[in-house]
């Protein structure tokens, strides 16, 4: 389950109702799935091979597919993070940048943990994900993703167009790490 810290207060939201109402407030589309139909073997397995990343992609299937279809993604794909990674320090170094995009940034973590930081109606404001949550940043709303203390993720990665993802960067006297 979500939970929401605000930069400007520390104040943390941890209730469900409470994390779904202040996301949709904000244009972010928050979404939970069920991790239980997750096998044990692919559950906090954090360096995957193909086959491995297209098993999770089937076994979440129909919870891909309808959000998709909802939302009007086209492809999709899987991201697994940790410190196995190859030079993962620079990719976050990339990733903790506050920037826009020309399409959502979607991520459905099927394990681990990761923080999107999002510029809100009052300020920017942390959302802690693990297991099961699934969220979409809208198009041209600052943020940016990064891993939390155990530098583990893996995530369900939606897009309409590749050239989608780029990542063009927002100056933003406001932010403040």
């Amino acid at each position: 389950m979500a939970t929401i810290r605000m930069r400007n207060t520390n104040k943390r939201l941890t209730q469900e109702q409470e994390v779904q109402s202040f996301l949709d407030e904000q244009g972010v589309l928050y979404e939970h799935w069920d991790m239980e139909k997750l096998p044990n073997d692919l559950r906090d397995i954090f360096l995957l091979s193909d086959e491995k990343k297209q098993e999770i992609l089937s076994i979440f299937d129909s919870e891909v597919s309808s959000l998709a279809k909802r939302r009007g993604y086209k492809e999709w794909d899987i991201v697994a993070l940790s410190d196995a990674t190859p030079n993962l320090d620079e990719l976050l170094k990339k990733f903790e940048q506050v920037h826009v995009h020309t399409e959502d940034e979607v991520r459905a973590i099927t394990a681990g943990n990761g923080i999107f930081t999002i510029k809100g109606d009052s300020g920017y404001f942390d959302v802690e994900l693990s297991a099961g949550d699934v969220i979409s940043v809208p198009v041209n709303i600052p943020h940016f993703f990064t891993l939390m203390e155990n530098r583990q993720v893996v995530a369900v990665r939606l897009f309409i167009d590749a050239s989608g993802w780029v990542a063009h960067l927002y100056e933003d006297p406001d932010f403040k790490s």
